[in-house]
């Protein structure tokens, strides 16, 4: 397999969740400073011109959610996806959340584009992204974190996600030391081999 990715985004998420599946891929950089994922030759690969991206034998597959279960399905030993339906649907309650909500919310900083097209509307979108990345970080100290991690004391796939969610936090003006449970569940993770190996490779 090989996964297309860009270091400090969501891509690494996948990432993250191949280590802790003991799958072997190769890791293609995608530099967005150098417009590589806006390239011809990339467009080939995802014509969504967004990471990430996995190559394999069935030709490619995309969106993060996507290939965090196709993850899970490779290497059911890895437990990443509980069997209990009902843990599952709560580990997809978070991951749905990262996608459709957070991950929104910290976009607003860098792609204002996506919703606006004056340039003048960009700046009041950074300003809000604080406050709405911390809502989000209220609302998982609350409901998504039931432990350690996200489904207690095992981690699944939506801890992959989140810890990279996770990442964004400082740059994003929120001030950690008001979420704890937050802050523990980023150790927690940084503690794991997986996350630590993903780091040696300067994925994050």
């Amino acid at each position: 397999m090989q996964l297309y990715y860009a270091p400090g985004t969501i891509s690494v998420a996948v990432a993250i969740a191949l280590e802790e599946a003991g799958l072997d891929y190769e890791a293609i950089k995608i530099s967005f400073a150098d417009k590589e994922h806006l390239s011809p030759a990339y467009a080939q690969i995802n014509p969504k011109a967004r990471v990430p991206a996995l190559a394999i034998d069935g030709g490619i597959l995309t969106e993060t959610g996507a290939l965090l279960d196709y993850i899970a399905d490779l290497a059911p030993e890895a437990a990443l996806r509980p069997s209990d339906p009902i843990l599952a649907a709560r580990m997809r309650e978070v991951m749905y959340y990262l996608a459709s909500t957070m991950h929104v919310n910290h976009a607003h900083k860098m792609r204002g584009s996506r919703w606006a097209d004056k340039t003048s509307s960009y700046k009041d979108m950074q300003a809000k992204v604080p406050e709405t990345m911390a809502a989000s970080c209220a609302h998982l100290s609350q409901y998504g974190l039931r432990g350690p991690f996200v489904l207690g004391e095992e981690i699944s796939l939506a801890d992959c996600y989140l810890y990279v969610v996770c990442t964004w936090l400082d740059g994003d003006g929120v001030d950690l030391a008001e979420f704890p449970k937050i802050q523990s569940f980023m150790t927690a993770m940084e503690q794991r081999a997986p996350v630590r190996a993903i780091y040696a490779k300067g994925m994050l």
